[in-house]
């Protein structure tokens, strides 16, 4: 619970610093200008929607799963309403940053934990045994469709969006050394 609260604190921070978010979350942002719901909401709508995309994919849950499911949405709005909106474009840059980091350190943690990966993990590794595609091929399909649908629907793309996909491989990838979850 603890790297789920963390993760929804970070993922305030890239929204609150308005340079772009991450591409599941540009998808959730644009569902939630959409339909007029919280952005925490619009997290839950898309990852209860992820995890019935499982059924098929014969993937099955743990309770990790499900709370990430519903925890992050609902952290996420909670520590939006504690967080500055800068003005300044370096302290919005510094927050996003921060942000990034604190969601790779998030997510060691809460995978640390072994009770099942998140909804949009455990589709992509569904649907990557599945199709018996390289997992890289069956990820930049998904992160760039759902990219795509956010920003039709009004989600925010920005440089902010580029920075996550080129550092958070790398990121997530020395957490799960800290967590000693891979060498």
């Amino acid at each position: 619970m603890l790297g789920l609260f963390i993760f929804g604190l970070a993922l305030a921070m890239m929204i609150k610093a308005h340079i772009g978010i991450p591409p599941w979350d540009v998808l959730g942002q644009g569902i939630s200008k959409t339909f007029g719901i919280s952005f925490g909401q619009a997290t839950i709508v898309v990852s209860a929607i992820v995890l019935l995309a499982w059924i098929p994919l014969k993937v099955k849950p743990g309770l990790g799963s499900i709370m990430n499911a519903i925890c992050i949405g609902l952290f996420a709005d909670l520590w939006m309403q504690y967080l500055p909106e800068f003005e300044n474009y370096f302290a919005s840059l510094a927050m996003f940053v921060v942000g990034i980091c604190t969601i790779a350190f998030a997510t060691g943690l809460y995978i640390s934990a072994n009770l099942g990966s998140g909804p949009r993990d455990g589709l992509m590794i569904g649907t990557q045994k599945a199709l018996d595609w390289p997992l890289w091929l069956v990820r930049t399909v998904y992160e760039g469709s759902v990219l795509i649908i956010g920003f039709l629907l009004g989600g925010q793309v920005r440089e902010g969006t580029v920075l996550f996909a080129v550092t958070i491989g790398f990121l997530m990838q020395s957490a799960l050394k800290f967590f000693k979850i891979q060498k």
